[in-house]
């Protein structure tokens, strides 16, 4: 499947993409430790955020097919810039549930986040610790 992105540079250091199908617009800018103005995302962010928004998408698939509720669960994504090359070299991502999920289900939510499509696109050298959090119950 085939989906298009049309992408601007307008100038310092700042894109402007647009999603062809639906027309909604990500701003980006360098960040300020680049020689940005860090007023956006930067484009590294938005690998990380597509991470945590890819595993939640993932999760909410898989929590349709089984009849889990898992609305309100939130990501918290950090990433850890390297140097020489200067690139991501770790992103660490929190998932915090507020609705309770048994144990069974558990293991089939964390299962399908380790396997969405960007998580399996990424390098093997970029550390990914991603961390569960559920309730009391």
């Amino acid at each position: 499947m085939e989906h298009q992105i049309e992408i601007i540079y307008s100038g310092e250091l700042r894109t402007w993409s647009t999603h062809l199908k639906s027309g909604d617009d990500i701003i980006t800018d360098a960040p300020v430790d680049n020689q940005g103005k860090g007023e956006a995302f930067s484009p590294t962010d938005l690998l990380a955020s597509a991470l945590g928004s890819c595993m939640l998408t993932i999760m909410g698939i898989t929590a349709n097919t089984q009849n889990i509720n898992i609305d309100g669960t939130f990501a918290t994504v950090k990433k850890v810039m390297g140097e020489e090359p200067r690139r991501i070299a770790e992103i660490h991502v929190d998932i915090t549930f507020i609705q309770p999920v048994s144990e069974k289900h558990q293991t089939i939510l964390e299962r399908a986040a380790h396997h969405c499509p960007v998580s399996k696109s990424l390098h093997p050298d970029l550390k990914e610790v991603v961390t569960f959090h559920y309730p009391e119950e």
